[in-house]
């Protein structure tokens, strides 16, 4: 084993209390994480956002397809080769030196319906954008808040450890001076050893959140410090709000079924008048070539080099029943999606019942709970009397500090799954954004 000289034991210390001053003065320095920041960085960096970002964009661009179908598309090339004989086609075109070809629809029966349903998707693509952000908004208040309620735990384990360790020196000198049974010192180290278990389940479950919350975020983990306070408070609530009515017409998730069903619609009625009557616009220009036969096959005196067509093309579907079946199914997707919205707008308002309920049933909960600690709590301060008038013992305090220090627990976990209740109902009813980000 290495010894360190005694020269050296000054310069160590002296580097030892400069490290630990610099890194008091940068956690001092560090500006703590707020929920809104949180919620602000988490909505910039989101990947999920840029995902439901790009679908949007892309509805918008298949929209435009469809719409531009009516200004014409030029194409234009050449047709060059050799003749033998009749000039016969080259990749489905005269031989020419010069091509081009403009065309374009005219009018369609099918174009409205179809150019309606394109729109329809981009209202459904703009919504699932929005319902994203608020997805991102109620994740991090929830990983915030559940984080915000593990430090709190972790703080106040680390008192119960510390009067967990008196416990045990003090029942250990009583054992020594034969005042107290051994079995007393067992007790003791269990309460103790419960207390450390608790410690680690906190730590643990603090870093794991501490990790998802830098995932969101982008920030490292190392900079993460908690602001409880900036947590704004719930609004009241009253079994009175008409809160199923207000998540019906505020349901993202409806109004995107509605708007889907609508989109099927559309598209159905769109097949069903393919059957009828389109108009095309078609133009073409070519420049034709002596080398190519022209002259030979043709008179003299009508062959030309520059020809020049336009026109309007009229179809007409006689007989098709392929077209006929599909049109069928499409109907049968419309009637599909027209039920799921129906079955959507079902489900919002039974969920949101559920969450009333439970927000009721997890309210009186965290009461009883918080009323318990309490009574814990002062048995606690009750017994540490006792104990100072030499008329309790520390068994009798060790049960209490063991009793005061599980309902704490209890209570915490109680008022944290109320809160995370009420952060979904808030987004049920669509208040939840702004409850996070209130309007300056």
């Amino acid at each position: 084993m290495k010894h360190q000289l005694p020269g050296m034991r000054p310069c160590v210390n002296l580097l030892a209390l400069l490290t630990l001053l610099f890194s008091f003065d940068n956690r001092a320095s560090a500006e703590p994480l707020t929920l809104e920041r949180a919620i602000r960085l988490a909505l910039s960096h989101s990947t999920t956002s840029a995902i439901a970002d790009a679908d949007l964009q892309r509805a918008v661009a298949s929209y435009r397809e469809l719409r531009n179908n009516r200004i014409p598309q030029v194409v234009a090339g050449s047709g060059l080769g050799w003749t033998y004989g009749y000039p016969l086609s080259i990749a489905g075109t005269e031989p020419s030196l010069f091509t081009a070809v403009a065309q374009s629809s005219v009018y369609s029966f099918s174009q409205s319906p179809y150019l309606n349903a394109a729109k329809a998707e981009i209202r459904v693509a703009d919504l699932k954008d929005k319902d994203q952000r608020v997805s991102v908004i109620q994740d991090v208040a929830l990983t915030y808040a559940e984080l915000a309620n593990w430090e709190t735990r972790r703080s106040h384990l680390h008192e119960d450890e510390i009067d967990s360790q008196q416990v045990v020196q003090a029942v250990s000198q009583r054992v020594q001076a034969g005042i107290d049974n051994p079995v007393e010192v067992n007790k003791a180290r269990l309460v103790a050893a419960q207390v450390r278990l608790h410690q680690a389940q906190a730590r643990g479950s603090a870093d794991v959140l501490r990790k998802h919350l830098s995932d969101l975020t982008g920030m490292p983990v190392s900079a993460i410090e908690l602001d409880p306070d900036s947590i704004p408070a719930l609004p009241p609530f009253t079994s009175d709000d008409d809160s199923q009515q207000k998540a019906v017409a505020t349901s993202p998730s409806i109004k995107i079924a509605d708007e889907h069903a609508l989109a099927e619609s559309m598209r159905a009625t769109a097949e069903h008048r393919l059957a009828l009557p389109s108009f095309d616009f078609s133009a073409q220009y070519s420049r034709f070539t002596t080398f190519n036969n022209y002259a030979i096959y043709f008179p003299p005196h009508a062959f030309q080099p520059d020809n020049a067509t336009i026109g309007v093309g009229i179809r007409i579907p006689l007989f098709n029943l392929s077209a006929r079946d599909h049109a069928h199914g499409a109907d049968l997707l419309a009637l599909e999606a027209k039920k799921q919205a129906q079955a959507a707008r079902e489900q919002v308002s039974e969920e949101t019942l559920k969450l009333e309920r439970a927000v009721e049933q997890l309210e009186a909960a965290r009461e009883v709970a918080r009323l318990q600690y309490e009574l814990a709590h002062s048995s606690l301060e009750a017994t540490r009397t006792r104990l100072q008038a030499q008329t309790g013992t520390f068994h009798e305090l060790a049960d209490a500090q063991t009793q005061a220090s599980e309902h704490y627990l209890v209570y915490r976990d109680a008022d944290f799954e109320y809160q995370r209740a009420r952060i979904n109902l808030l987004r049920a009813t669509g208040d939840l954004e702004h409850w996070a980000l209130p309007a300056k």
